[in-house]
């Protein structure tokens, strides 16, 4: 993932039992000097597309597909507002299914929870909407004859709801290619440096040293 190479570095002293001095640092990159969309652009549609992570797709293949490269894998994984890929990211069919197993074992396929189901009238009219959790024995009127009632009711599995959970992923916004070389402009600038006692130049700052040298 190229973002690490965008980031600035740090002067850091030298801990290394084989430096030559206490005045020895070594170059290590600010991980903690972080970039992200502009919140005021978060909702701005005109500079993102929806895109539908298609099965065992990763940021690096889009990035390749949408941008032209796989270096701009951290573009996909920021301007989707992902923070923690582990957790936020789909996964393939095949994973989702080793996940489940080893998650609940022989009861994969046992109810999870249940679900209404979509109830029209004679006429068309929506009565009741699909995929709102509910008792078992959950009922209502019966729409053709109100004196008695019907259970609209489905049992999702273990399974089936992971797939739902993980299908809830899939479905992120990409910053248009023609916004990319703007954003990576302003994200640079974000993360230089501004002149300070630590400064060196725009992309690297020194520690304090904390050894004592005197004698």
């Amino acid at each position: 993932m190229t973002y690490f190479r965008e980031l600035p570095n740090l002067q850091y002293q030298s801990f290394l039992s084989d430096k030559n001095s206490s005045h020895e640092y070594i170059l290590i990159k600010n991980i903690f000097r972080r970039a992200k969309i502009r919140d005021d652009l978060q909702n701005i549609m005109t500079i993102f597309n929806k895109y539908e992570i298609r099965d065992g797709e990763r940021p690096e293949t889009i990035a390749e597909e949408v941008y032209g490269s796989t270096s701009y894998d951290w573009v996909v994984i920021i301007t989707s507002g992902i923070t923690n890929i582990r957790d936020q990211w789909p996964l393939s069919s095949r994973d989702l299914y080793r996940f489940s197993e080893r998650k609940y074992g022989s009861n994969i396929n046992a109810i999870h929870h249940y679900e209404t189901t979509e109830v029209k009238d004679s006429k068309g009219r929506l009565i009741l909407n699909s995929g709102l959790e509910v008792n078992s024995n959950f009922t209502i009127p019966n729409p053709s004859s109100p004196e008695n009632t019907i259970n609209p009711v489905i049992g999702i599995s273990n399974y089936e709801y992971e797939t739902k959970e993980n299908n809830k992923k899939s479905l992120i916004y990409l910053l248009k290619k023609s916004y990319l070389q703007s954003a990576l402009n302003d994200m640079r600038s974000e993360l230089f440096y501004g002149e300070s006692s630590q400064y060196i130049d725009q992309k690297t700052i020194r520690t304090e040293n904390t050894y004592n040298t005197s004698p």
